[in-house]
């Protein structure tokens, strides 16, 4: 029996879970609040913090930790990689330390599966299907200008997880078809997903596509850059009006869409409007990529957290439905997808790659 412990860092929560082999013996999410993730200056500052919530609530749940073998985190910003598995190295850890990409918290993904892994004989660390997969047809990657080049930053673990999901419900492979994967959580992230190949997908990290709970998603260039040279605002600053003061955050003061939609509910009309615009943008960018894809869509789908919304689900299919059906998988896949990419590892089914950038 293979043992895997499966770590996926996110903004907003620390998520994790034990496999034995493809039974889920423990699965366990920690919320952070906003003033909690504030007492960090950047995303590695919070490792300490984080790791000592996995190894207690091991401990506490009587989980035989010298048993794993195998664990398993969410990749980080590190230089872009192929879809896949990858033994966690030691230049994927500098670079994921450094933020060569940005700061995210995805990054504590192979810090976290690495510690673990090392006080643990005989066990090994890996990442799958990391947030820099990249896939982007040459097109795709031009950005107007030629010191810019278009970045694949994406929920690529749960997007290409939803995919495969809904190709085994409909007993077809995920690389037959052509699907739009859309992940509302506090990033938001559309793809076209063209025969198991993501060819287009917006920036959800840093400034492209939707606004999010947290992040502000495209913003007008000229405003832009008055705002950076205006002498009001430091670097980090504008930084976190883009990713972490962005969207409902910067609107309403909150990165709760739940709240935020009890807000609406209850008559409030900024609420109103700001919930109604993500809906509108999220609808938007999911013709883009219907454009890139000629029209020919098999299916939409919807996941991540704010999926679990019936409002913001309806909201989208009613301006979106006539390209293609609509079908929601709310919540996320990524702790199982990890775990079973960890176990087609062990079962020798998948060649594990190496991170040599």
């Amino acid at each position: 029996m293979h043992r895997i412990l499966a770590i996926n860092p996110g903004s907003t929560s620390t998520k994790f879970a034990v496999y034995f082999d493809s039974k889920c013996v423990l699965n366990k999410t920690i919320r952070h609040s906003m003033d909690e993730m504030m007492r960090y200056n950047n995303v590695v500052d919070q490792f300490d913090f984080r790791k000592g919530l996995i190894v207690d609530a091991l401990v506490e749940e009587g989980i035989e930790v010298d048993a794993i073998k195998i664990i398993i985190g969410r990749g980080g910003l590190t230089y872009p990689l192929q879809s896949g598995v990858y033994k966690v190295n030691n230049r994927m850890l500098e670079h994921v330390r450094k933020g060569i990409l940005g700061q995210h918290a995805s990054n504590l993904g192979p810090l976290l599966a690495d510690y673990i892994a090392l006080q643990i004989p005989d066990a090994c660390a890996y990442i799958a299907d990391p947030v820099v997969t990249d896939e982007l047809i040459e097109v795709a990657r031009v950005a107007g200008h030629p010191m810019f080049e278009r970045r694949s930053i994406f929920h690529a673990l749960n997007q290409k997880a939803t995919a495969r999901l809904h190709a085994n419900k409909t007993g077809r492979k995920y690389e037959e078809l052509n699907l739009i994967v859309v992940h509302l959580g506090g990033g938001i992230s559309v793809g076209a997903h063209q025969k198991g190949r993501v060819v287009d997908v917006n920036n959800a990290f840093d400034g492209e596509g939707p606004f999010s709970p947290e992040r502000s998603g495209t913003l007008p260039v000229g405003q832009l850059i008055d705002l950076c040279f205006s002498g009001k605002y430091s670097e980090d600053q504008i930084r976190r009006m883009v990713v972490g003061e962005g969207g409902y955050v910067g609107y309403l003061g909150t990165n709760s869409a739940k709240e935020v939609e009890e807000m609406a509910a209850a008559g409030n009309e900024k609420a109103i409007l700001i919930q109604k615009a993500l809906h509108y943008q999220v609808s938007k960018m999911i013709g883009q990529m219907a454009v890139v894809l000629k029209g020919n869509i098999d299916a939409i789908l919807l996941t991540g957290g704010m999926a679990f919304s019936k409002n913001l689900v309806t909201s989208i299919r009613n301006k979106v439905e006539f390209l293609g059906p609509v079908i929601d998988y709310p919540g996320e896949d990524e702790l199982e997808a990890l775990a079973m990419n960890a176990l087609l590892v062990a079962n020798g089914e998948v060649e594990v790659k190496v991170y040599d950038k």
